[in-house]
């Protein structure tokens, strides 16, 4: 029998250790701390007696900080929201530049390369936060971001500018897929869900940082360069941010690097709760030492069900319609009769609500105030639930094995049904009209509400391990 094993291992002197979980847990001190039961340990004395020893507890205030680290994460975010962004007010100067201000398919071949690009990183993100880590991923992904946001900036010709368009789109598909990873992973579990709904917010702010950037465009055509290059800087902070980052104690200790995994854990939550986190994590790797998870496997019957509501979510996100109303807002604004494009857009509820806008006579002569009416509730209820839920959530439901790749494939659904609606959305329009277009649209959130309810578990106030346990299934 092994003298002095790990607390968590199989066996401590001449006791057996089994863990057993309750509905609830208390770790990682007070920020971690649930008011329900702790997790015990049976333990087996020789004797043959059963008693439960509840790990320690460390009390008062802990001496690591995760803020910084999950700021430095959000220049992704940022990054993310200012590459949609940036193009909106620069297309119609660079495109009288570049020499094709009458040329819309090459314009729109601008525009729908960055989420092409985004497509494939997508996918790569999460093969790379894999087997690289998620800090050193980050640092990989700086590279197409910063050469990108260059290309555009210098391009004198429309190939340059796809191609510059394109590395950008690689580098925002890997972040919005490891931006959410990382968050979740070093977050302290009663603020987990408030961290990561930060990814949202910078997203929302890199969009409003490329607005506000194009406000000199007017006095200065040549701008448009500017606000392409501005990008840069954010990109050499990310990665300059991330080599003084802590890594992902749960990759680290997945990849057997115990001691730099505890150094993490110091850094982020303190040296007193170092022995409380690394018991957290062995107990949920007791009794698996299951590698990575291949592409593959995420369709096993093991996976599909959970991996199959990431990426519904995803789906549902999308044709609710969101980036409908961002995209063509002016052009639905108008059929409504209303002249001020500027004022409609910043007012920019439901899908219903703008749709029985144009179809009911009797609502005709309110259909201005009622689109914009109904633009404002929608867009308010996707930022409060649809918007940020679905990248906070999926970290959370995939299995630790498989949470990455999952996440990347789910990100994918996202990103190809973005790049279908901005293509074909004003053509659906013009065939079947606004109103059954969005009265499409509201039948899917119909749908999604109805899903949700029946397939998405709650993860409020649970450890990732525990989330993973109540979804895993047998092999």
């Amino acid at each position: 029998m092994t003298k002095n094993s790990n607390f968590c291992g199989s066996r401590i002197g001449s006791v057996s250790v089994e863990s057993e979980p309750s509905s609830a847990r208390v770790c990682f001190g007070g920020i971690f701390m649930n008011s329900a039961k702790s997790r015990s340990v049976r333990v087996q004395v020789s004797g043959g007696d059963t008693e439960h020893v509840i790990p320690p507890v460390p009390q008062g205030k802990p001496s690591g900080t995760v803020l910084p680290y999950v700021g430095v994460a959000c220049l992704g975010a940022i990054l993310f929201g200012y590459h949609l962004g940036v193009v909106n007010g620069a297309l119609e100067y660079l495109s009288k530049d570049l020499g094709i201000a009458e040329n819309t398919v090459l314009q729109g071949w601008i525009v729908s390369s960055l989420l092409a690009g985004a497509t494939v990183g997508s996918f790569t993100g999460g093969t790379l936060a894999d087997k690289f880590g998620r800090t050193r991923t980050f640092q990989l992904d700086a590279i197409p971001l910063a050469i990108g946001a260059y290309l555009s900036a210098t391009a004198q010709s429309v190939q340059t500018m796809i191609i510059g368009r394109l590395l950008a789109g690689i580098g925002i598909g890997v972040t919005s897929a490891i931006v959410p990873l990382y968050i979740s992973e070093i977050s302290p579990t009663e603020i987990r869900g408030a961290l990561g709904s930060i990814n949202q917010l910078f997203i929302c702010i890199g969009i409003l940082v490329a607005l506000v950037a194009g406000l000199p465009l007017s006095g200065n055509p040549l701008w448009w360069r500017t606000m392409f290059g501005i990008s840069v800087v954010p990109s050499i902070l990310l990665a300059l941010g991330m080599g003084i980052s802590p890594e992902s104690p749960r990759w680290l200790f997945q990849q057997g690097k115990i001691a730099e995994a505890e150094k993490a854990i110091k850094t982020l939550y303190g040296k007193e709760r170092v022995a409380t986190v690394m018991y957290d994590l062995r107990t949920a790797s007791q009794g698996s030492s299951e590698p990575e998870a291949g592409w593959f496997d995420l369709f096993s019957s093991r996976y599909w069900k959970v991996v199959s509501v990431g990426a519904a979510l995803f789906l549902f996100q999308q044709l609710a319609g969101i980036n409908a109303v961002v995209y063509y807002s002016t052009s639905v604004f108008r059929s409504a009769g209303i002249a001020s494009d500027v004022a409609a857009s910043a007012l920019a509820a439901s899908m219903l609500l703008l749709s029985l806008s144009f179809t009911w006579k009797v609502l005709a002569p309110y259909s201005g105030p009622l689109a914009v009416l109904g633009t404002v509730l929608y867009v308010l209820s996707f930022s409060l639930g649809a918007g940020p839920v679905p990248a906070l959530l999926l970290p959370e439901i995939f299995a630790s094995r498989i949470r990455a790749k999952a996440v990347s494939l789910s990100l994918a659904t996202h990103w190809i049904c973005n790049f279908v609606i901005g293509l074909y959305f004003l053509s659906v329009m013009n065939k079947f009209g606004i109103s059954s277009v969005y009265l499409g649209f509201s039948a899917v959130c119909v749908l999604a509400v109805i899903y949700i309810a029946g397939n998405v578990v709650e993860t409020k106030g649970r450890s990732l391990e525990e989330i993973e346990r109540a979804l895993s299934s047998p092999a």
